[in-house]
């Protein structure tokens, strides 16, 4: 296990929530003649040495896109695979987590499509790591940004909340995790520079690193750049920067 945090990171000045899109499981595999699940398969090493990372790093929060919404359009022979696979996972690695003193949550959708024996899988894991201090380790399955939206205003209309007491702060209060910080920062892997329905309330103002690295070959290492990158960045929140300048970017930034 590694344990030397890079001499050029401020560690006053880590992320406090990591957001990670693992996406190019499928071409990774592609690239080597496999089959697409053998990527999916391969991507658990990356995840777990991107915890490790995340814990020597200081950062108390780390949420992973494990599952989408759009994810039951996949093969329905992916969609099994990913089902039982997230459910070993969960069932392999719980007491490992709840060693390293980290507590698990889940974001997303308990709705039919989801096997039973994969959400007690969920609540178990949950129960086990319930009174854990360390790092918080997300996992959004059958997650959807807009459905969060969604479900969240129809929870308020269900209260029989009036339009005009809708608001940022009563939205928020009935998301999935209302506990859950906004990302300071969202890494997305293999290239693309997309959101895809990730978070979309939460990252209104996270900052984005896309890395060309495909998720299976994506390690402590990567993370740390990405911790860099975000360090060289000022977040301004919609207002100004420490000089009072926009130094000619757009208003909306």
């Amino acid at each position: 296990m590694h344990d030397v945090v890079p001499a050029d990171i401020d560690p006053a000045r880590v992320p406090a929530h990591v957001a990670l899109v693992m996406d190019g499981n499928g071409r990774w595999a592609e690239q080597r003649g496999l089959k697409r699940t053998d990527g999916h398969a391969a991507g658990e090493e990356a995840l777990f040495d991107t915890v490790e990372g995340a814990l020597e790093l200081g950062i108390k929060w780390m949420t992973v896109y494990a599952f989408s919404t759009e994810n039951w359009k996949r093969p329905p022979d992916e969609v099994r695979y990913l089902m039982g696979f997230n459910e070993s996972i969960l069932r392999r690695r719980r007491d490992e987590l709840n060693a390293r003193n980290v507590r698990m949550r889940f974001v997303g959708r308990r709705d039919w499509r989801v096997p039973k024996r994969l959400l007690r899988r969920m609540d178990e894991s949950i129960e086990l790591t319930r009174h854990n201090t360390g790092m918080t380790f997300t996992i959004a399955f059958n997650y959807g940004g807009r459905a969060e939206i969604i479900d969240a205003v129809r929870a308020l209309v269900a209260e029989g909340t009036p339009a005009e007491k809708i608001t940022e702060a009563s939205i928020r209060r009935h998301l999935y995790d209302p506990e859950m910080p906004d990302p300071d920062l969202m890494v997305r892997t293999s290239g693309e520079y997309r959101i895809s329905n990730y978070l979309l309330w939460e990252i209104a103002y996270s900052e984005l690193v896309f890395t060309e690295v495909l998720w299976p070959d994506f390690r402590r290492e990567h993370l740390v750049d990405a911790v860099r990158e975000f360090q060289r960045r000022e977040r301004r929140f919609g207002g100004l920067d420490k000089d009072g300048d926009r130094k000619k970017r757009s208003s909306a930034g």
